[in-house]
């Protein structure tokens, strides 16, 4: 067994809140077909999504973010937070940065407030920038959002990724505390390949774009995959990232009860689970209900299993995902005792 990796200095950042909120307006698989060229079975079948959440017009990324943070909040009780991250690949504007708007509404006016960009590995990059600014004394309390509006991004006629995306916010809190308490967030693995950004793209908004004369094409100004090759690098990268993280901790993947990747699409999860050797029941999974929420996707899966009590105060959790840019990550922590919440697909405005 290979030997832990020293805990790093300082406390260590705990998982003390979580919560997640989505959208009331539900989106079927036969709603999707009466404007595809698809069906309920077709879609199930290659994704192993039945439904997803999709935010009423004129609702932005930081309604959406406000609404799980203000819940995340009171999970958390009296916990003093200073600082609050927002990971979003919809953010509601270019500029300013989403996270400050959503500390004013939430009464955290005067808090460090910004914004992550790791596009569907978002949650897994804010939980280690959040455990280092814990780690380094620079915040007392961290409120964690992970939200994204994918609806506004995806071209609502294309049929490959319609399909697969919902909208919906996640959000935990942090403390400082000790490392080998529960809900301590431990060792991570953190990486990206830009010479593949291409896989993952929107061509319009940024300065790229913007600094030449062209006028942007329509399929230009939305979300664009080229799936097969996604594919391919999200097995890839979460399953040796996932490993790369129990190894640093000196443990192996059989001692993981639950492992808890981003919620891309049901073939993938289970093709990291066998990849890693972990029964296909330890997945934890709730892509079927919501889709794929972007950054909200784990702390969302989260708060849903926990809500279902699926998940249990002491279970050793593995958390991995992928994302555009490329981008990925993993990190472990052993799961607390939090207040009860609802399931985050039954929450209502």
């Amino acid at each position: 067994m290979p030997s832990a990796t020293p805990s790093p200095p300082g406390p260590a950042a705990v998982l003390c809140g979580l919560a997640g909120w989505v959208p009331p307006r539900v989106v079927t698989n036969d709603e999707l077909a009466a404007r595809l060229d698809t069906d309920d079975a077709w879609i199930r079948t290659r994704t192993g999504i039945s439904r997803r959440h999709i935010a009423e017009p004129g609702q932005a990324t930081s309604d959406l973010a406000v609404e799980a943070g203000r819940l995340a909040l009171r999970s958390a009780g009296d916990v003093p937070v200073d600082t609050v991250i927002v990971t979003t690949t919809t953010p509601d504007r270019p500029c300013p940065a989403t996270a400050p708007l959503v500390a004013a509404r939430l009464g955290l006016a005067g808090a460090a407030a910004f914004d992550v960009g790791a596009v569907c590995t978002g949650f897994v990059y804010g939980l280690a920038t959040a455990a280092g600014l814990i780690a380094a004394g620079v915040a007392r309390g961290v409120l964690l959002i992970g939200a994204d509006t994918y609806s506004t991004i995806v071209d609502p006629l294309d049929r490959t990724n319609a399909i697969i995306f919902g909208d919906g916010a996640g959000a935990a809190v942090l403390r400082p505390g000790q490392a080998d308490e529960p809900g301590a967030v431990g060792h991570f693995d953190l990486g990206s390949d830009g010479a593949h950004e291409d896989l993952i793209t929107v061509a319009v908004g940024g300065s790229r774009q913007r600094s030449t004369a062209a006028e942007p094409t329509h399929a230009e100004r939305h979300f664009a995959m080229r799936g097969k090759e996604v594919y391919r690098h999200a097995v890839t990268r979460m399953a040796a990232s996932a490993r790369a993280t129990v190894e640093q901790a000196g443990r192996r993947t059989d001692d993981v009860d639950h492992f808890v990747p981003h919620q891309a699409n049901l073939r993938i999860l289970h093709s990291v689970a066998d990849d890693l050797g972990l029964p296909r029941e330890r997945c934890v999974a709730n892509v079927d209900a919501v889709g794929n929420t972007g950054a909200a996707s784990i702390p969302l899966a989260l708060a849903d299993a926990a809500a279902e009590q699926r998940i249990r105060p002491g279970d050793r959790l593995l958390l991995t995902a992928f994302g555009g840019g490329l981008t990925w990550g993993s990190c472990l922590l052993t799961w607390p005792a939090l207040a009860p919440h609802p399931r985050p697909e039954r929450s209502t405005p």
